[in-house]
């Protein structure tokens, strides 16, 4: 009858959770009580506490271990996935780098794919890490034939078309999923001034980079083939515009020289009436691929887990509302976060794409 350190003397009597669970098992009728290993030491005294238990059906529940899941690159702990919304490192509990269901319901993973990667799975004894590229593989075979792809520059960089009158624009046809016909197609506009990935110019390209440099030429999706005649440059000696000049015959799917090859296609957006919004790039929470027990968790956070880009849109994405996904053209697919408003949209990414470039520059 000592009094307690919270309530007092509230209660005479607090049951152990050795005790509770199974009392409140059976009480709450519950068939099979589905718990990690480190449970598996406690199911002698579950099934001791339920011995004499009378139930009007004769049920008693049972009580079944199996392997907790681990992912690669993501914390599981609560504690510490506590300390990180606590000390601000995260935005709180629904943070898109969360693993918790608000969290990648806000990422934008759908209910299917949290399913499939689970399926494949299985359930296991044994514990075990799960590569959270399969997570990433289970995302992307969901939405792939179902929404929509539509051109946004990330990291934009100006494109001035010398040679093509100003204030003239063309309408573009546009497919909505090269991949799904029946999702259909839509009209984009094309101008004099546009705007390209700041990756895809490199004024010293390196080796096997087919993106646009000074003298070359690639293809802009659905429209021209465009050659880079010379940049300009603030007094930093940062390139703030790049000036081209395109091929009027070599329009996509109408032009004498449609059929053109050329080595590099990029992804565009007209400047005459892009939307400007913010982009976030989230990846991974953990710089290592697990936890490690012996580190601060603070130590372990990977400190470009997200990256904000102020981003230029095609006008198409104005009739996308929160929760709605897509894929960004050789970018990756991204959802309409909460934040967005009527006069801003915020997107935030699910999973990127598997970029080749990227992994060469790796090598």
């Amino acid at each position: 009858h000592a009094s307690h350190h919270r309530t007092g003397n509230t209660w005479c009597i607090y049951p152990m959770y050795d005790f509770a669970h199974p009392v409140s098992d059976a009480i709450e009728r519950i068939t099979h009580s589905i718990c990690t290993l480190e449970f598996e030491a406690h199911r002698p005294l579950y099934n001791w506490v339920l011995k004499d238990w009378e139930d009007p059906e004769g049920q008693k529940p049972q009580q079944i271990e199996f392997a907790r899941l681990n992912v690669t690159h993501m914390i599981t702990s609560k504690r510490k996935l506590r300390a990180l919304v606590e000390k601000g490192i995260v935005r709180g509990w629904d943070d898109p780098r969360m693993p918790t269901i608000s969290g990648i319901r806000r990422r934008g993973y759908t209910p299917a794919s949290i399913r499939d990667f689970c399926e494949r799975i299985g359930v296991a004894k044994a514990d075990s890490m799960v590569d959270s590229a399969l997570l990433e593989y289970c995302i992307r075979e969901d939405l792939k034939l179902k929404v929509p792809r539509i051109m946004t520059v990330i990291d934009p960089i100006k494109v001035v078309l010398v040679d093509y009158p100003e204030g003239k624009t063309e309408t573009l046809i546009a497919d909505n999923n090269q991949e799904n016909e029946s999702m259909g197609q839509r009209k984009i506009t094309f101008s004099r001034e546009l705007y390209i990935e700041r990756q895809d110019f490199m004024e010293e390209p390196v080796r096997k980079f087919f993106r646009l440099a000074p003298g070359k030429e690639v293809r802009l999706k659905y429209a021209y083939i465009i050659k880079c005649e010379r940049v300009l440059k603030d007094e930093q000696g940062n390139i703030v515009e790049i000036y081209c000049t395109h091929d009027p015959e070599s329009k996509s799917g109408t032009g004498e020289n449609a059929n053109r090859k050329v080595k590099g296609t990029l992804h565009w957006v007209s400047a005459a009436d892009a939307v400007d919004i913010t982009t976030r790039m989230y990846d991974y929470l953990l710089t290592d691929n697990e936890e490690d027990g012996d580190k601060d968790i603070l130590e372990q956070i990977n400190p470009q887990s997200l990256v904000e880009y102020q981003s230029k849109a095609e006008a198409y994405i104005k009739e996308f509302k929160q929760g709605n996904s897509f894929q960004f053209l050789r970018q990756g697919y991204f959802v309409i976060d909460p934040d967005t408003t009527s006069d801003h949209i915020v997107v935030n990414r699910i999973v990127g794409l598997r970029d080749t470039w990227a992994k060469m520059q790796k090598k």
